[in-house]
């Protein structure tokens, strides 16, 4: 695996940078040895921040802990990855009952437990007027949403509007190809 560790605003220090090469060559079980592992190490209201993300087999692995303690931030990434994958990994071998994850590139532990696949319980359908962005942030603020869809009246395009984590919001526009 090549492992890339960056600090945003923060220099790494050399024992940092080892402490996460050793924890991360952990997940090296999962991927090839050519693999890409970028691990972004930042400071955010006082607590470190570890972001992990691996592209692999057109799927990308992503993980992001924020603790007081970087130790602790970069372990439990790396166990959000490690879940990530096992979930990845039970997923595809139920739809593909003859090939193995193996020629997804990713390796099969033994003793594994099966995990069910989610169905979709409920569909919603309802009508997208158009509107600006901040009309779209006060009506999913009332509707109390975690996300909203609305089609954007600059655009004339569906967009998707969404809190982050760090309590800021995120805007989906889509690229039609």
């Amino acid at each position: 695996m090549r492992i890339q560790v960056n600090g945003k605003g923060m220099e790494v220090s050399p024992y940092v940078a080892d402490v996460v090469t050793k924890r991360v060559k952990k997940l090296e079980r999962y991927f090839n040895a050519d693999s890409e592992v970028q691990v972004m190490l930042s400071m955010f209201r006082g607590r470190h921040v570890a972001e992990i993300t691996i592209p692999f087999g057109g799927v990308v692995f992503r993980a992001e802990e924020a603790t007081g303690d970087i130790y602790a931030s970069i372990d439990n990434s790396c166990n959000k990855i490690e879940r990530q994958v096992e979930k990845y990994r039970t997923r595809f071998e139920k739809r593909n009952h003859e090939a193995t994850i193996r020629t997804q590139q990713v390796i099969k532990e033994p003793g594994d437990k099966e995990q069910e696949i989610p169905k979709i319980v409920k569909t919603k359908k309802f009508a997208v007027k158009p509107m600006s962005c901040d009309e779209a942030i006060m009506q999913m603020d009332l509707l109390g949403h975690q996300f909203f869809v609305f089609t954007n009246a600059d655009s004339n395009q569906v967009n998707v509007l969404y809190k982050r984590l760090d309590g800021n919001l995120g805007l989906i526009e889509p690229e039609y190809i």
